[in-house]
């Protein structure tokens, strides 16, 4: 089966892209609401409104709302259902400077655009008339798009579903994820009150190019997993003047990002597919203004995708990763130290410092041995009184006050590198095809690929891990929980700040696939998503896989 849907998701896009919803900027709602009216005006919600939510998400200091809806097939007495989604946030227009309100005009930008000295890339694929601009056009708005088409469809059509179909459109995917972890308490009360046996889940999120001359197009099984390991490294402060009479934190710092860096040795590998390796994400100390003292502490943190590794072996990969950096900054240290002495005619005198690197489990821990319930009571009561007194605190920002706190409680002031995890945790889902799920899902999917292959003038090629961040990861966890307890124990916001909503996820725990967009230049000004790919093959490839799992 192929539909002629180009015009109509064209259409939508282009509405969807003239809503500005820039994440946490107040229009996620907007959008939202958007979509949830299109659902409403449609015959099927009209006699069933409570098969459509506009859902203001849980626990959030942003308010902004989800859309969900649901259609039930006819065509038999299956409760099988399959779960489509895609984020209606998109990042910032800062990029787009002076001429950021174009960014959200699909018809106007590419002629301002020209007049931006873009390359000639772009200026080819504007004259082509294949591609649609605009801020959120291919990440992923053009996505969402094609869920809706598909939902009105359904609604439409409910004889050719064998089953139910649900489709989310979510806020904060480009932040912390509260829209798709919000709609996890939806998909779990319908499940209880439909009766509904999730088995699937299909995502739309972007892919592009992955070289200049890359033609093939991609869908994707399962997806990345990305962690935050962070370092918070203490020192020993002193003036400039004597700068060998302290130790300072930014010199480990720099020396752990030396070792973590885009090193290809920390690469993860799975089904013959490899991440990209860590990448610094910040990296600063904690002084305020400007002294001729040295740093009391200094951190930094760290992207790291994976395959096939667990919380547990990441964070200790990174403890090996700050020995060595600690080890080799005091050689360095006492070497300098040494041929200064030489040169200035100073006795030299060794360093007395020692290599000390903790995660947050054993720092904690060793705090309680040390001060017992004491001081599990005053970290547990000013973690929860930072986040009630500041609950839009950036998640990174609030771990490292938990830390700088318990270094209160410290005994040894000697320096010493703290690791933890600062940030939401996004699960790799890798797809073995060792449950029946997993092999329907594989199986439905290539053969669309195979149908829809016909109708597409570039090739469409199968991976096994989605390689950006997504909300795929909240459809379920390929991880055992109990590696999980190393993500609980090493992350100072849990239980306050943060918790991972595992028992919401593995209520729905589906094999994952992303049929998504494709363009090129997500995230930057020149994000544009072509047309024909992305509204005509990729929603009737999502419309064949949808009835083959439920045909």
């Amino acid at each position: 089966m192929y539909l002629n849907c180009f015009d109509e998701v064209k259409n939508i896009t282009r509405d969807l892209v003239k809503i500005p919803s820039i994440v946490r900027a107040g229009g996620e709602s907007d959008v939202a609401k958007w979509i949830y009216d299109y659902y409403m005006n449609l015959d099927y919600f009209k006699n069933n409104p409570g098969q459509v939510v506009f859902q203001e998400t849980l626990n959030d200091e942003v308010t902004r709302h989800n859309a969900i809806a649901l259609v039930k097939g006819t065509k038999g007495e299956s409760n099988r259902t399959v779960i489509l989604m895609g984020h209606i946030d998109t990042v910032g227009v800062d990029d787009y400077g002076t001429n950021w309100k174009a960014a959200f005009d699909p018809e106007k930008l590419p002629e301002v655009l020209r007049g931006m000295n873009v390359s000639q890339e772009v200026l080819q694929d504007i004259e082509s008339g294949e591609y649609m601009f605009g801020r959120g056009a291919l990440d992923m708005k053009a996505g969402v798009a094609g869920h809706m088409y598909l939902i009105k469809y359904f609604a439409e059509n409910p004889g050719e579903l064998d089953g139910n179909l649900i489709a989310i459109a979510e806020c904060d995917e480009e932040d912390n994820s509260h829209g798709i972890i919000s709609a996890l308490k939806i998909l779990k009360q319908w499940k209880e009150e439909h009766n509904l046996e999730y088995v699937a889940a299909i995502n739309a999120d972007y892919s592009t190019p992955y070289h200049k001359k890359d033609e093939n197009r991609y869908v994707y099984f399962g997806t990345i997993g990305k962690l935050l390991p962070s370092f918070y490294v203490t020192g020993k402060e002193t003036h400039v003047g004597d700068s060998f009479g302290g130790f300072n934190p930014n010199t480990l710092v720099a020396e752990i990002t030396r070792k973590i860096d885009l090193n290809p040795e920390l690469c993860d590998e799975a089904q013959g597919e490899v991440t990209v390796p860590p990448t610094s994400l910040k990296q600063t100390d904690t002084k305020v203004g400007y002294t001729v003292q040295t740093p009391l502490a200094a951190y930094s943190y760290y992207n790291f995708f994976t395959h096939s590794m667990s919380p547990k072996d990441v964070i200790l990969k990174m403890k090996e990763k700050a020995e060595e950096a600690f080890e080799e900054v005091l050689q360095r240290m006492d070497a300098s130290y040494r041929k200064y002495c030489q040169m200035g005619g100073h006795t030299y005198t060794p360093f007395t410092y020692k290599t000390r690197v903790y995660t947050w489990e054993e720092f904690y821990n060793e705090l309680i041995t040390i001060h017992g319930e004491k001081f599990k009571l005053a970290i547990r009561n000013f973690a929860a009184d930072l986040n009630e007194k500041n609950p839009s605190m950036d998640l990174r920002d609030f771990s490292v006050a938990v830390i700088e706190e318990a270094w209160k409680w410290s005994q040894d002031k000697s320096p010493v590198v703290i690791i933890y995890y600062s940030s939401l945790f996004s699960s790799r889902i890798e797809m073995t095809g060792k449950t029946d799920k997993e092999k329907a899902l594989l199986e439905s999917v290539k053969g669309s690929i195979e149908l829809v292959q016909e109708h597409s003038d570039k090739p469409i090629v199968v991976k096994m891990f989605y390689p950006y961040i997504s909300d795929s990861s909240f459809m379920a966890l390929s991880d055992d929980p109990h590696e999980l307890v190393a993500l609980e124990k090493n992350m100072p916001s849990w239980g306050t700040k943060y918790n991972h909503p595992i028992d919401d996820i593995m209520d729905i725990n589906v094999p994952v696939v992303n049929i998504g967009t494709f363009g090129k230049d997500g995230h930057k000004f020149t994000e544009r998503v072509h047309m024909k790919y992305t509204f005509e093959n990729v929603t009737n490839m999502t419309l064949n896989t949808i009835k083959s799992l439920l045909g």
